[in-house]
Protein backbone atom coordinates (compact mmCIF):
# COMPACT_ATOMS: atom_id res chain seq x y z
CA UNK A 1 0.00 0.00 0.00
CA UNK A 2 1.12 3.47 -0.37
CA UNK A 3 2.90 5.14 2.44
CA UNK A 4 0.53 8.75 2.34
CA UNK A 5 2.66 10.72 4.59
CA UNK A 6 5.86 9.62 2.86
CA UNK A 7 4.54 11.44 0.04
CA UNK A 8 3.63 14.46 1.85
CA UNK A 9 7.35 14.59 2.64
CA UNK A 10 8.32 13.83 -0.72
CA UNK A 11 5.88 16.37 -2.31
CA UNK A 12 7.24 18.86 0.56
CA UNK A 13 11.25 18.46 -0.54
CA UNK A 14 10.48 18.54 -4.44
CA UNK A 15 8.00 21.80 -3.93
CA UNK A 16 8.66 23.70 -0.56
CA UNK A 17 5.20 23.60 0.14
CA UNK A 18 2.41 21.27 1.70
CA UNK A 19 0.24 19.50 -1.03
CA UNK A 20 -3.53 17.95 -1.51
CA UNK A 21 -3.74 14.59 -1.90
CA UNK A 22 -5.98 13.07 -4.41
CA UNK A 23 -6.39 9.24 -5.29
CA UNK A 24 -8.38 7.06 -8.10
CA UNK A 25 -8.35 3.07 -8.12
CA UNK A 26 -7.88 0.56 -10.40
CA UNK A 27 -9.98 -1.96 -11.28
CA UNK A 28 -11.08 -5.59 -12.12
CA UNK A 29 -13.57 -6.29 -14.45
CA UNK A 30 -15.32 -9.62 -13.54
CA UNK A 31 -17.50 -9.56 -16.95
CA UNK A 32 -18.31 -7.80 -19.72
CA UNK A 33 -15.13 -8.19 -21.73
CA UNK A 34 -14.75 -6.08 -25.43
CA UNK A 35 -18.78 -5.15 -24.87
CA UNK A 36 -18.12 -1.24 -23.57
CA UNK A 37 -16.95 -0.26 -26.97
CA UNK A 38 -20.24 -1.65 -28.22
CA UNK A 39 -22.27 0.49 -26.53
CA UNK A 40 -22.66 -2.87 -24.42
CA UNK A 41 -22.80 -3.62 -20.95
CA UNK A 42 -20.09 -4.62 -18.16
CA UNK A 43 -19.88 -5.57 -14.67
CA UNK A 44 -16.14 -4.12 -12.99
CA UNK A 45 -15.41 -3.36 -9.58
CA UNK A 46 -12.83 -0.60 -7.67
CA UNK A 47 -9.95 -2.47 -6.24
CA UNK A 48 -7.79 -1.62 -3.04
CA UNK A 49 -4.67 -0.36 -5.64
CA UNK A 50 -4.91 2.78 -6.19
CA UNK A 51 -2.64 5.64 -7.79
CA UNK A 52 -2.21 8.90 -5.45
CA UNK A 53 -1.30 12.08 -6.59
CA UNK A 54 -0.13 14.96 -4.36
CA UNK A 55 -1.26 18.99 -5.56
CA UNK A 56 -0.92 22.46 -5.31
CA UNK A 57 -1.83 25.08 -7.45
CA UNK A 58 0.75 27.70 -8.66
CA UNK A 59 -0.11 31.39 -9.64
CA UNK A 60 0.86 30.55 -13.46
CA UNK A 61 -0.17 28.04 -15.99
CA UNK A 62 2.72 25.59 -15.72
CA UNK A 63 2.15 22.28 -14.58
CA UNK A 64 5.15 20.53 -12.74
CA UNK A 65 4.76 16.47 -12.62
CA UNK A 66 7.26 14.19 -10.73
CA UNK A 67 6.84 10.71 -11.29
CA UNK A 68 7.84 9.23 -7.85
CA UNK A 69 7.85 5.50 -9.54
CA UNK A 70 9.75 6.20 -12.68
CA UNK A 71 11.96 8.97 -11.02
CA UNK A 72 11.18 11.13 -13.75
CA UNK A 73 9.92 15.20 -13.60
CA UNK A 74 8.14 16.99 -16.81
CA UNK A 75 6.21 20.32 -17.57
CA UNK A 76 3.99 21.56 -19.56
CA UNK A 77 2.16 24.48 -20.20
CA UNK A 78 -1.98 24.55 -20.11
CA UNK A 79 -2.10 27.05 -23.04
CA UNK A 80 0.55 25.38 -25.51
CA UNK A 81 -0.11 21.77 -25.61
CA UNK A 82 2.78 19.56 -26.39
CA UNK A 83 3.60 17.20 -28.81
CA UNK A 84 0.54 13.95 -28.03
CA UNK A 85 1.74 10.41 -28.44
CA UNK A 86 4.85 10.44 -26.76
CA UNK A 87 4.03 6.75 -25.39
CA UNK A 88 5.21 8.20 -22.10
CA UNK A 89 3.27 8.28 -18.61
CA UNK A 90 3.10 12.41 -19.05
CA UNK A 91 0.10 11.68 -22.16
CA UNK A 92 -2.04 10.56 -19.54
CA UNK A 93 -1.45 13.71 -17.16
CA UNK A 94 -1.00 16.47 -19.94
CA UNK A 95 -3.95 14.54 -21.95
CA UNK A 96 -6.72 14.64 -19.37
CA UNK A 97 -5.31 18.30 -18.08
CA UNK A 98 -5.96 19.19 -21.57
CA UNK A 99 -9.11 17.84 -22.78
CA UNK A 100 -10.37 19.29 -19.11
CA UNK A 101 -9.69 22.93 -20.22
CA UNK A 102 -11.03 22.71 -23.92
CA UNK A 103 -14.99 20.95 -22.22
CA UNK A 104 -14.94 24.51 -19.92
CA UNK A 105 -12.91 23.60 -17.03
CA UNK A 106 -10.89 26.75 -16.01
CA UNK A 107 -7.59 24.74 -14.31
CA UNK A 108 -4.37 26.70 -13.08
CA UNK A 109 -1.19 25.15 -13.43
CA UNK A 110 -0.11 23.09 -10.41
CA UNK A 111 2.75 21.05 -8.74
CA UNK A 112 2.14 17.50 -8.53
CA UNK A 113 4.12 14.25 -7.38
CA UNK A 114 2.06 11.00 -8.39
CA UNK A 115 2.77 7.48 -7.38
CA UNK A 116 0.83 4.40 -7.86
CA UNK A 117 -0.07 0.73 -6.05
CA UNK A 118 -1.25 -0.69 -9.43
CA UNK A 119 0.60 -3.04 -11.40
CA UNK A 120 1.37 -1.26 -14.90
CA UNK A 121 0.50 -3.57 -17.66
CA UNK A 122 -1.56 -5.77 -15.63
CA UNK A 123 -5.13 -5.31 -17.36
CA UNK A 124 -5.98 -3.38 -13.88
CA UNK A 125 -6.09 -0.16 -15.30
CA UNK A 126 -3.43 1.66 -14.34
CA UNK A 127 -4.07 4.38 -17.16
CA UNK A 128 -7.39 5.14 -15.83
CA UNK A 129 -6.18 5.41 -12.23
CA UNK A 130 -3.65 7.84 -13.75
CA UNK A 131 -6.00 10.51 -15.83
CA UNK A 132 -8.75 10.21 -13.31
CA UNK A 133 -6.39 10.88 -9.95
CA UNK A 134 -4.48 13.58 -12.01
CA UNK A 135 -8.01 15.23 -13.77
CA UNK A 136 -9.22 15.38 -10.14
CA UNK A 137 -6.66 16.59 -8.19
CA UNK A 138 -6.28 19.60 -11.01
CA UNK A 139 -9.86 20.49 -11.36
CA UNK A 140 -9.84 20.53 -7.51
CA UNK A 141 -6.66 23.04 -6.35
CA UNK A 142 -7.81 25.43 -9.21
CA UNK A 143 -11.55 25.47 -7.78
CA UNK A 144 -13.23 23.57 -10.90
CA UNK A 145 -16.50 21.69 -10.22
CA UNK A 146 -15.78 18.63 -12.91
CA UNK A 147 -18.68 15.55 -11.96
CA UNK A 148 -17.53 12.36 -11.93
CA UNK A 149 -18.77 11.48 -15.44
CA UNK A 150 -17.40 14.62 -16.62
CA UNK A 151 -13.74 13.42 -15.06
CA UNK A 152 -14.29 10.16 -16.62
CA UNK A 153 -15.23 11.50 -20.10
CA UNK A 154 -12.11 13.55 -20.54
CA UNK A 155 -10.15 10.69 -19.17
CA UNK A 156 -11.65 8.80 -22.10
CA UNK A 157 -11.29 11.63 -24.70
CA UNK A 158 -7.75 12.12 -23.16
CA UNK A 159 -6.30 7.75 -23.99
CA UNK A 160 -8.23 8.74 -27.84
CA UNK A 161 -5.83 11.85 -29.10
CA UNK A 162 -3.22 12.03 -26.44
CA UNK A 163 -2.40 8.32 -26.25
CA UNK A 164 -4.12 6.50 -29.53
CA UNK A 165 -5.88 4.16 -27.84
CA UNK A 166 -9.63 3.68 -28.98
CA UNK A 167 -10.62 2.42 -25.82
CA UNK A 168 -14.46 2.32 -24.13
CA UNK A 169 -14.99 4.33 -21.20
CA UNK A 170 -15.51 1.46 -18.56
CA UNK A 171 -12.20 2.05 -16.79
CA UNK A 172 -12.65 6.05 -16.15
CA UNK A 173 -16.10 5.54 -15.17
CA UNK A 174 -15.30 2.43 -12.37
CA UNK A 175 -12.10 4.59 -11.52
CA UNK A 176 -14.12 7.73 -11.04
CA UNK A 177 -17.41 6.10 -9.29
CA UNK A 178 -16.54 2.53 -7.60
CA UNK A 179 -18.15 2.11 -4.04
CA UNK A 180 -16.68 -0.42 -1.39
CA UNK A 181 -18.40 -3.37 -1.42
CA UNK A 182 -20.06 -3.62 -4.43
CA UNK A 183 -19.37 -3.84 -8.38
CA UNK A 184 -20.72 -1.57 -10.54
CA UNK A 185 -22.63 -2.65 -13.44
CA UNK A 186 -22.46 0.30 -16.19
CA UNK A 187 -24.64 0.82 -19.67
CA UNK A 188 -21.95 2.03 -21.84
CA UNK A 189 -24.26 3.98 -23.74
CA UNK A 190 -26.16 5.70 -21.18
CA UNK A 191 -23.30 5.83 -18.63
CA UNK A 192 -26.02 4.98 -15.84
CA UNK A 193 -24.11 2.87 -13.46
CA UNK A 194 -25.94 0.88 -10.91
CA UNK A 195 -24.15 -0.08 -7.45
CA UNK A 196 -24.62 -4.02 -7.26
CA UNK A 197 -23.74 -6.06 -3.71
CA UNK A 198 -20.92 -8.13 -3.76
CA UNK A 199 -20.37 -10.04 -0.84
CA UNK A 200 -16.35 -10.87 -0.37
CA UNK A 201 -16.71 -12.36 3.67
CA UNK A 202 -16.63 -16.24 2.37
CA UNK A 203 -15.37 -16.02 -1.35
CA UNK A 204 -12.30 -13.60 -2.53
CA UNK A 205 -12.08 -12.19 -5.86
CA UNK A 206 -8.37 -12.85 -7.07
CA UNK A 207 -6.43 -11.57 -9.57
CA UNK A 208 -3.64 -13.40 -11.15
CA UNK A 209 -0.86 -11.82 -13.18
CA UNK A 210 0.35 -14.00 -15.90
CA UNK A 211 3.46 -11.25 -16.13
CA UNK A 212 2.81 -11.56 -20.20
CA UNK A 213 1.84 -8.48 -22.39
CA UNK A 214 1.86 -9.25 -26.13
CA UNK A 215 2.45 -6.85 -28.55
CA UNK A 216 -0.48 -8.10 -30.78
CA UNK A 217 -2.50 -6.04 -28.15
CA UNK A 218 -3.01 -2.55 -29.65
CA UNK A 219 -3.39 -4.04 -33.32
CA UNK A 220 -5.73 -6.86 -32.48
CA UNK A 221 -8.30 -4.35 -31.01
CA UNK A 222 -8.85 -2.02 -33.38
CA UNK A 223 -8.79 -5.03 -35.90
CA UNK A 224 -11.77 -6.35 -33.46
CA UNK A 225 -13.42 -3.12 -32.94
CA UNK A 226 -13.53 -2.66 -37.45
CA UNK A 227 -14.79 -6.45 -36.87
CA UNK A 228 -17.45 -5.47 -34.56
CA UNK A 229 -19.09 -2.64 -36.81
CA UNK A 230 -18.81 -4.32 -40.17
CA UNK A 231 -21.13 -6.82 -38.47
CA UNK A 232 -23.32 -4.11 -37.46
CA UNK A 233 -23.82 -3.04 -40.93
CA UNK A 234 -24.55 -6.33 -42.08
CA UNK A 235 -26.91 -7.10 -39.89
CA UNK A 236 -28.83 -4.16 -40.32
CA UNK A 237 -29.68 -5.56 -43.94
CA UNK A 238 -32.76 -7.58 -41.50
CA UNK A 239 -32.16 -5.33 -38.26
CA UNK A 240 -32.51 -1.81 -39.25
CA UNK A 241 -32.88 0.23 -36.30
CA UNK A 242 -29.81 -1.42 -34.49
CA UNK A 243 -27.09 1.07 -33.63
CA UNK A 244 -24.85 -1.19 -32.42
CA UNK A 245 -24.26 -4.80 -31.51
CA UNK A 246 -25.99 -3.92 -27.82
CA UNK A 247 -29.03 -3.94 -29.59
CA UNK A 248 -29.35 -7.58 -31.33
CA UNK A 249 -30.47 -10.23 -29.01
CA UNK A 250 -29.18 -13.68 -28.78
CA UNK A 251 -32.37 -14.96 -30.23
CA UNK A 252 -31.98 -12.36 -33.14
CA UNK A 253 -28.47 -12.57 -33.66
CA UNK A 254 -28.98 -16.74 -33.89
CA UNK A 255 -31.38 -16.20 -36.61
CA UNK A 256 -29.60 -13.60 -38.78
CA UNK A 257 -25.59 -14.69 -37.76
CA UNK A 258 -25.73 -16.39 -41.27
CA UNK A 259 -25.43 -12.77 -42.68
CA UNK A 260 -22.19 -12.53 -41.10
CA UNK A 261 -18.28 -13.64 -42.78
CA UNK A 262 -15.87 -15.51 -40.25
CA UNK A 263 -14.27 -14.00 -38.60
CA UNK A 264 -17.00 -11.22 -37.95
CA UNK A 265 -19.56 -14.08 -37.06
CA UNK A 266 -17.35 -15.30 -34.42
CA UNK A 267 -16.58 -11.69 -33.15
CA UNK A 268 -20.65 -10.65 -33.19
CA UNK A 269 -21.63 -13.79 -31.61
CA UNK A 270 -19.15 -13.09 -28.61
CA UNK A 271 -20.10 -9.47 -28.09
CA UNK A 272 -24.14 -10.27 -28.10
CA UNK A 273 -23.54 -13.35 -25.70
CA UNK A 274 -21.27 -11.47 -23.61
CA UNK A 275 -23.66 -8.70 -23.03
CA UNK A 276 -26.00 -11.48 -22.09
CA UNK A 277 -23.99 -12.88 -19.54
CA UNK A 278 -23.05 -9.58 -17.56
CA UNK A 279 -26.87 -8.77 -16.94
CA UNK A 280 -26.84 -12.18 -16.10
CA UNK A 281 -23.81 -12.04 -13.64
CA UNK A 282 -25.54 -9.23 -12.43
CA UNK A 283 -28.65 -10.66 -11.10
CA UNK A 284 -26.54 -13.86 -9.84
CA UNK A 285 -24.82 -11.04 -7.70
CA UNK A 286 -27.24 -9.22 -6.62
CA UNK A 287 -29.00 -13.05 -5.17
CA UNK A 288 -25.44 -13.69 -3.83
CA UNK A 289 -25.47 -16.54 -5.65
CA UNK A 290 -21.65 -16.57 -6.85
CA UNK A 291 -21.76 -20.15 -7.84
CA UNK A 292 -23.79 -18.73 -10.86
CA UNK A 293 -21.31 -15.82 -11.35
CA UNK A 294 -18.68 -18.20 -11.29
CA UNK A 295 -20.35 -20.34 -14.45
CA UNK A 296 -20.97 -17.66 -16.37
CA UNK A 297 -17.23 -16.24 -15.66
CA UNK A 298 -15.85 -19.64 -17.16
CA UNK A 299 -18.35 -19.53 -20.50
CA UNK A 300 -16.76 -15.73 -20.46
CA UNK A 301 -13.48 -16.53 -21.25
CA UNK A 302 -14.01 -19.69 -23.21
CA UNK A 303 -16.12 -17.47 -25.84
CA UNK A 304 -13.14 -14.58 -25.78
CA UNK A 305 -11.00 -17.84 -26.44
CA UNK A 306 -12.60 -19.02 -29.46
CA UNK A 307 -14.99 -16.38 -30.54
CA UNK A 308 -12.95 -13.19 -29.66
CA UNK A 309 -9.70 -14.95 -30.01
CA UNK A 310 -8.15 -12.29 -27.20
CA UNK A 311 -6.98 -14.65 -24.91
CA UNK A 312 -2.75 -16.18 -25.33
CA UNK A 313 -1.39 -19.73 -23.93
CA UNK A 314 0.06 -18.22 -20.72
CA UNK A 315 -3.45 -16.79 -19.68
CA UNK A 316 -5.38 -19.87 -20.96
CA UNK A 317 -3.03 -22.09 -18.45
CA UNK A 318 -3.82 -20.06 -15.88
CA UNK A 319 -7.65 -20.30 -16.15
CA UNK A 320 -7.25 -23.99 -16.57
CA UNK A 321 -5.28 -24.00 -13.46
CA UNK A 322 -8.03 -22.42 -11.31
CA UNK A 323 -10.91 -24.83 -13.55
CA UNK A 324 -8.98 -27.82 -11.71
CA UNK A 325 -8.37 -26.16 -8.09
CA UNK A 326 -11.79 -27.38 -6.07
CA UNK A 327 -12.14 -24.24 -4.22
CA UNK A 328 -12.38 -22.01 -7.35
CA UNK A 329 -15.82 -21.16 -8.15
CA UNK A 330 -14.73 -19.73 -11.71
CA UNK A 331 -11.89 -17.91 -13.63
CA UNK A 332 -11.34 -15.76 -16.94
CA UNK A 333 -9.49 -13.51 -18.36
CA UNK A 334 -10.16 -9.91 -17.26
CA UNK A 335 -8.89 -6.68 -19.56
CA UNK A 336 -7.80 -6.26 -23.13
CA UNK A 337 -6.40 -9.77 -23.66
CA UNK A 338 -3.30 -10.93 -25.31
CA UNK A 339 -1.84 -11.17 -21.53
CA UNK A 340 -2.33 -9.12 -18.54
CA UNK A 341 -4.44 -11.02 -15.72
CA UNK A 342 -7.33 -13.54 -14.80
CA UNK A 343 -10.06 -12.76 -12.57
CA UNK A 344 -11.16 -15.34 -9.87
CA UNK A 345 -13.31 -16.27 -7.16
CA UNK A 346 -11.84 -18.60 -5.02
CA UNK A 347 -13.29 -19.74 -1.38
CA UNK A 348 -11.43 -17.74 1.47
CA UNK A 349 -10.72 -21.20 3.27
CA UNK A 350 -8.76 -22.34 0.19
CA UNK A 351 -6.59 -19.26 -0.76
CA UNK A 352 -3.42 -20.49 0.71
CA UNK A 353 -3.64 -23.48 -1.16
CA UNK A 354 -4.90 -21.40 -4.42
CA UNK A 355 -1.88 -19.13 -4.48
CA UNK A 356 0.21 -22.47 -4.23
CA UNK A 357 -1.10 -24.40 -6.48
CA UNK A 358 -1.12 -21.54 -9.28
CA UNK A 359 2.22 -20.35 -8.56
CA UNK A 360 3.65 -23.88 -8.93
CA UNK A 361 1.71 -24.88 -12.21
CA UNK A 362 1.90 -22.06 -13.96
CA UNK A 363 5.76 -21.73 -13.02
CA UNK A 364 5.92 -25.73 -14.47
CA UNK A 365 3.91 -24.54 -17.58
CA UNK A 366 5.19 -21.67 -18.39
CA UNK A 367 8.67 -21.01 -17.13
CA UNK A 368 7.27 -17.56 -15.50
CA UNK A 369 6.24 -16.74 -12.31
CA UNK A 370 2.45 -15.22 -11.41
CA UNK A 371 1.93 -12.51 -9.24
CA UNK A 372 -1.25 -13.42 -7.31
CA UNK A 373 -3.22 -10.27 -5.78
CA UNK A 374 -6.29 -11.02 -3.64
CA UNK A 375 -8.18 -7.65 -3.97
CA UNK A 376 -11.30 -6.11 -2.50
CA UNK A 377 -13.99 -3.50 -3.91
CA UNK A 378 -13.13 -0.09 -2.95
CA UNK A 379 -14.07 3.34 -3.57
CA UNK A 380 -13.42 4.95 -6.50
CA UNK A 381 -11.91 8.43 -7.02
CA UNK A 382 -11.95 11.11 -4.12
CA UNK A 383 -9.71 13.54 -2.07
CA UNK A 384 -7.85 12.29 0.45
CA UNK A 385 -8.65 13.96 3.78
CA UNK A 386 -6.57 13.56 7.45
Amino acid sequence: MIDRDALRRTFRSLYARAPRLFRAPGRVNLIGEHTDYNDGFVLPMAIDRETVVAAAAREDRTVRVRAIDFDEQAQFDLDRPGERRRRRWLDYVEGVANVLGTRGARLRGADLAVTSSVPVGAGLSSSAALEVAAGLALATVSGAEVSRVALALAGQEAEHTWVGANVGIMDQLVAAMGRSGHALLIDCRSLEASFVPLDTSETAVVVCDTNVKHSLASSAYNERRAECERGVELLRAELPDIKALRDVSVEEFERYENLLPEPVRRRCRHVVTEDARTLAAADALRRNDLWELGRLMDRSHKSLRDDYEVSCAELDVMVEIAGNFGGALGARMTGGGFGGSTVNLVRRAALDEFRETVGREYNRATGRAAAIIVTEPGDGASEVLG
